[in-house]
């Protein structure tokens, strides 16, 4: 074999075989900002005059400009981000999508638990007005998160961050991953490509895909109108296998992306409505 070849080759190895450790950041930025948008939509003045309120004084004050902040702790307070990062998902058992509180949620620490908290919080008038905004920022981001079928999964591979992928696509990546990069093949996993290709591969900015998905009907068909966050991350969970979301080989392409990108789209506007009818009952007296 020449030499070139098998260097190409063992380049691409080392490609599929990179994953993170822990569970990736869900939706992209690009997802999570929608679903704020879409929700901040459909407010009630006296919620819209609420969520303005607590929001005064970020660097972006809306809804979509905070939808990030959970994640973003990350990077600026790894302490806090290690503290609630259990938060960000729910496990289910293997071939399981029944949720079991004390099982998949002890403590609350499961974004089943979390999303019930945060609401509590955010609609007691008497908490200090940083625990209500906080409340609210982790509120728009956990509703979004629940949406995002591999944050409620039912196998062991970390949420598909274990399920590794070589995904062909001509979108550059950032510098930090471009040594996962050759050949127009990226090495990944499948939670990657469902929290940022599935979006990303369309190459619209944030105000035309909220305007592309502001267009469709509303409200947008739900599989069921309850308002229990247990019945949603259920819902994720049961999506993974009823709409094929892992594929039969590693290597992926656009098709994949093409065929999927309508269920993402479908859950990001379901995420808003659910949010907005949260924030709704929450903040309008």
């Amino acid at each position: 074999m020449p030499r070139l070849r098998l260097k190409t080759l063992q380049t691409l190895l080392l490609v599929f075989l990179a994953s993170p450790t822990a569970h990736a950041l869900a939706w992209s930025n690009q997802g999570h900002r929608l679903v704020g948008e879409l929700a901040q939509q459909r407010l009630t003045p006296a919620a819209s005059t609420q969520v303005a309120a607590l929001l005064q004084g970020e660097a972006e004050p809306s809804m979509a400009g905070v939808a990030s902040w959970a994640d973003t702790l990350r990077k600026s307070n790894p302490e806090s981000y290690k503290k609630t990062e259990r938060w960000h998902y729910v496990n289910f058992p293997v071939g399981s999508c029944v949720y079991r509180p004390q099982r998949d949620c002890p403590d609350g620490n499961c974004i089943v638990g979390q999303i019930e908290r945060r609401r509590v919080i955010l609609g007691d008038r008497t908490q200090p007005l940083q625990a209500r905004r906080e409340a609210l920022k982790f509120l728009v981001h956990f509703v979004g998160d629940v949406h995002q079928p591999l944050h409620a999964g039912n196998r062991k591979d970390k949420g598909g961050n274990d399920f590794q992928i070589s995904l062909r696509t001509d979108l550059q990546p950032s510098a930090d991953k471009k040594k996962n990069y050759a050949n127009g093949v990226m090495g990944t996993n499948l939670h990657s490509v469902w929290d940022y290709y599935l979006f990303a591969s369309e190459r619209l900015g944030n105000a035309q895909y909220a305007a592309r998905l502001s267009a469709r009907p509303w409200p947008p068909r739900l599989a069921t109108k309850s308002t229990n966050p247990a019945d949603w991350a259920m819902e994720s969970c049961r999506l993974i296998d009823a709409q094929h979301l892992y594929p039969g080989s590693h290597k992926l392409d656009a098709r994949y992306l093409d065929a999927q990108r309508p269920l993402a789209e479908r859950q990001v506007l379901t995420a808003a409505k659910r949010l907005a009818d949260l924030l709704n009952a929450t903040l309008t007296e």
